[in-house]
């Protein structure tokens, strides 16, 4: 079915003219009490803003609980924080740098 000349094709999102699929969600395994999963939600809040405002690639955050899935129990409770995207994990994902550096290598490319 074709459109009116008037209205010209029709897009989704579009950055520079590009449709813009949207990103997979950054996942954060967790579970309750775990200060340093606070810490490393708190940290990964400022990075984002940070991207965001740079005009970076910013995803969705999903945060796993992983006691509510037993083999997430196993496979994360003496790694938490973990902070996956794309099939790459970062294990005790409390350092700045360290956390700075996989956001860019998996959202960038770089």
């Amino acid at each position: 079915m074709s459109q009116p000349a008037s209205e010209g094709p029709r897009r989704g999102p579009a950055y520079n003219g590009r449709v813009i699929a949207p990103l997979p969600a950054l996942v954060v395994y967790s579970r309750p009490g775990c200060h340093l999963c606070e810490d490393t939600r708190d940290l990964l809040v400022a990075l984002l803003s940070e991207r965001g405002a740079a005009g970076l690639a910013v995803p969705p955050v999903v945060e796993c609980d992983i006691e509510t899935n037993d083999d997430w129990l196993r496979r994360y409770l003496l790694t938490i924080p973990v902070v996956a995207y794309g099939g790459r994990e970062l294990e005790l994902a409390t350092s700045p740098a360290k956390l700075r550096r996989f956001l860019t290598e998996v959202l960038d490319g770089a």
